[in-house]
């Protein structure tokens, strides 16, 4: 099992870039193809948010990269304007824009965070996110803190549309801590084990098909760098071939193995030249029996030129020696099991047990008693 979880780690990268891409389809297939490798928490929150806001994504192709190194282009509402070495300059935000992100800092539970009350139902909670998301999105919204104001809106929806989370969320409550050292950052934490197991972006990417809408209909800015997505899509297609014929080896190798082991021991293995029991699918249907014991044992037609003299003596020692074993066990099953009966019968005072015991026939006991006189006479 472990040995996919690489496998399931490359499936997950390839849905998620699926899923900034719009296409739910491709991203619902290499989740469950994930799974199937190797079970993890983010590829079952990816696949039940996908199955539960699916169809609140849009079908857009936007595509988003991040990068170091790459200039970005596009105009805000202030301007932008970024230097060589791929260091952002300080964009324009307003009043609103910094206030709203610190009345986000401010609140203390997650039903304040999204505006809602704690009755609030799916819908309401949808409706909450999707106006706050768009409103606090690191690519519209360039406030100080508007990127961590996004991920605690984020954090707030995942948990509260998780209805377990949920409820465990209002028994324990989202009290601000009193320790500074739990309040980096955003001034609160009152996560307090409710994390989410889907990140802000795979969240938003969920309701709106890719990242934040731009007005060039090939390219997605992220505030750091635009693709286009004709070689992103190339590049996806080239990781699915090479995924896709690693993933089906690693697949098909147990079979492989089991039928090399099969060959293999039937190879090595011989069909023994004689059988206690008849056996059509071998020929070994002719009945004999050995001159000593007179054992019944069953040959194919050509036993009788195959094998004459010594080897006949010692094939019949070699069937007298199996039966004989053969009676010997299952003369100690019957007895235990009659000795079983008895012990229930005298503990449960069970007048059926003790009579199911004592009629027991003990066939193979009464075998091996008439073996052993054969072996006392001969």
């Amino acid at each position: 099992m472990e040995g996919n979880r690489d496998e399931a780690e490359r499936c997950i990268k390839i849905a998620s870039k699926a899923l900034e891409a719009g296409d739910k389809e491709k991203a619902s297939k290499f989740l469950n193809k994930a799974e199937k490798l190797y079970p993890t928490d983010r590829a079952k929150a990816l696949l039940d948010a996908l199955t539960k806001n699916g169809s609140s994504a849009g079908n857009g192709a936007y595509c988003r990269r991040p990068t170091d190194s790459s200039a970005r282009t596009g105009a805000q509402a202030g301007g932008t304007s970024q230097d060589s070495g791929g260091t952002e300059s300080t964009k324009s935000f307003n009043k609103e824009q910094v206030e709203g992100v610190q009345r986000i800092k401010r609140c203390k539970d997650y039903y304040e965070v999204l505006g809602i009350s704690k009755e609030a139902n799916e819908e309401e909670l949808k409706k909450a996110y999707r106006k706050l998301a768009l409103k606090f999105h690191p690519d519209k919204n360039h406030a100080p803190g508007a990127t961590e104001a996004f991920k605690k809106i984020g954090n707030a929806y995942a948990v509260l549309s998780n209805p377990d989370k949920r409820r465990q969320y209002d028994l324990t409550g989202g009290e601000e801590p009193s320790s500074p050292g739990h309040a980096q950052g955003g001034g609160f934490d009152f996560h307090r084990g409710f994390e989410a197991d889907i990140t802000p972006e795979d969240l938003f990417n969920m309701f709106f098909g890719g990242g934040f809408p731009s007005s060039s209909p090939h390219t997605f800015t992220n505030g750091r760098a635009r693709y286009s997505q004709q070689t992103d899509q190339r590049q996806e297609r080239a990781e699915e071939r090479g995924d896709g014929g690693f993933s089906m080896f690693i697949q098909l190798m147990p079979i492989v193995v089991l039928i090399l082991v099969s060959i293999l021991s039937q190879l090595m293995v011989s069909t023994p030249p004689y059988s206690l029991y008849s056996r059509p699918s071998t020929g070994q249907t002719i009945k004999r029996q050995t001159e000593n014991l007179r054992v019944d044992y069953y040959v194919t037609r050509d036993f009788k030129s195959e094998f004459k003299g010594s080897a006949l003596q010692k094939i019949e020692k070699n069937v007298e020696e199996d039966y004989v074993s053969n009676v010997r066990n299952n003369c100690w099953k019957e007895r235990q099991t009659k000795t079983d009966l008895l012990y229930a019968a005298k503990v449960y005072r069970d007048d059926r047990m003790r009579k199911k015991a004592e009629l027991m026939t003990m066939d193979n006991c009464r075998e091996l008693d008439r073996l052993n006189d054969l072996f006392r006479g001969g």
